[in-house]
């Protein structure tokens, strides 16, 4: 590796590192004696009949933007204003039963300063975001949340990069704190995604995404295990679903259980379907959401659940590769 591709590597570390390590000192700052302020900030905003408006400028008015878009979608109803705009006509948008949250790292950030005496006359609560707990926003604000950081990733120290993580990472915090406290749940966050992978996630069912009964591999469990291996090959699944003759599931053979038979060295000409299907596999009901399917897989480090009804009567199957095609994962 050259010099030139040397230095880039180290200073890519180093930025990793350095905003790792500010994210941590802020999470111990929160242990060791800010839960109060995060407390408060997120009661606050749980009480907050109107809507969060969130401020910044410069490279944290952009930082400010996620976090308002973070809480939107997360079930707390919030926009971004820009301070310069709102000095000019826009102050209008802010009303006494909103939150007002201003990112600033010095605090003293002259537009913020402008208009937050005037919201706060509204009698809008006031969140400031601020690396020095001195600022004259941090004093003005309701709540105060430390961002502060040793130094940013800039190898000059000047470029905002540390600081702007710190900000995001504790708009994050608030946001997955408010949710918690609201009861948001999966069902009402895909109210606000219904597009894209994300509601495909959410409201594909499992029914919608298996493979049906004729395209399930399947044989009697009076078969024979060369029958079941046929059976195997030819769905082309990796595995056999073993029912009854009243089509209830009674055991599965997969490609897994095949390596571990023949780890074994146990001759395949001798050995029963019984004796090498595991029995009582994992079943799942049609109606779940598949994000349930892939939780399941998960859990239990598999890669196919056997869909059947409550009486074990089998009505399908599903692996990995149905839901990669199916754009649930």
């Amino acid at each position: 590796m050259n010099a030139k591709n040397q230095r880039a590597l180290e200073l890519a570390c180093a930025t990793l590192e350095l905003e790792a390590d500010a994210i941590r000192k802020m999470r111990d700052r929160l242990a060791q004696g800010g839960q109060s302020a995060l407390l408060l900030s997120v009661d606050l905003l749980e009480q907050c009949r109107g809507r969060i408006v969130v401020s910044g400028i410069g490279k944290s008015g952009h930082i400010a933007r996620k976090v308002a878009a973070t809480f939107a979608s997360t079930g707390s109803p919030a926009f971004f204003v820009h301070p310069a705009e709102a000095s000019h006509g826009d102050l209008g948008m802010v009303t006494r039963d909103d939150v007002f949250v201003a990112i600033s790292n010095s605090g003293e950030t002259e537009e913020l300063l402008t208009i937050v005496p005037i919201i706060k006359r509204t009698g809008a609560k006031l969140i400031a975001l601020t690396g020095d707990p001195n600022s004259s926003l941090a004093k003005l604000a309701d709540a105060h949340l430390d961002i502060s950081v040793d130094k940013e990733a800039c190898p000059l120290n000047m470029a905002p990069t540390t600081s702007t993580t710190a900000a995001l990472a504790m708009g994050d915090a608030l946001a997955v704190s408010l949710l918690d406290a609201r009861g948001f749940k999966a069902e009402d966050f895909l109210r606000s995604h219904p597009g894209g992978r994300l509601g495909r996630k959410l409201i594909a069912h499992v029914s919608e995404v298996m493979r049906d009964l004729s395209s399930t591999p399947k044989i009697n469990g009076k078969a024979t295990f060369a029958e079941a291996l046929t059976e195997m090959s030819r769905q082309k699944m990796g595995l056999v679903v073993i029912v009854n003759d009243a089509n209830q599931v009674l055991g599965i053979l997969t490609d897994g259980d095949l390596r571990r038979l023949m780890e074994k060295e146990v001759s395949m000409n001798s050995i029963s379907l019984v004796d090498a299907m595991t029995l009582n596999p994992r079943t799942i009901p049609p109606d779940l959401i598949a994000e349930e399917a892939i939780g399941m897989m998960e859990q239990h480090r598999i890669n196919h659940l056997i869909v059947a009804d409550p009486k074990k009567h089998l009505l399908g199957a599903l692996n990995l590769h149905d839901l990669f095609a199916a754009k649930v994962i």
